[in-house]
């Protein structure tokens, strides 16, 4: 089976910028530049493209240094991202009771 992407690449699209949104939804933590790449599987030229705008929106803030690398983690005080996270629990939600829905309803059975 095909792995599917995710619910909010699904209905937002799979963008570079709704990519590393949604890594950071998955993955409450900081990280460093590096670790988004790999943990999004883009290219650093990909990544590079985006990254500014999500800075300078403040969708991305910095955290803290690890040795030479700046963390940074998704903001959500931001306006944008409460949005984003509702959008994304939406989605989940829409996604289990589909999923609840095709489960087969057994019959209690009734003890004597």
């Amino acid at each position: 089976m095909k792995d599917e992407p995710p619910l909010l690449v699904q209905f937002l699209g799979n963008n570079p910028t709704i990519r590393i949104i949604d890594f950071f939804l998955d993955n409450r933590t900081d990280y460093s530049k590096n670790e988004i790449i790999e943990g999004t599987g883009m290219s650093k030229t990909t990544f590079y493209k985006v990254w500014d705008k999500l800075e300078k929106f403040r969708v991305m803030v910095p955290t803290r240094r690890y040795g030479r690398a700046q963390l940074f983690r998704i903001n959500t005080e931001n306006e944008l991202v409460k949005k984003l996270i509702a959008i994304d629990f939406t989605l989940g939600m829409h996604a289990m009771n589909e999923a609840l829905a095709k489960v087969p309803v057994r019959a209690s059975s009734k003890r004597k």
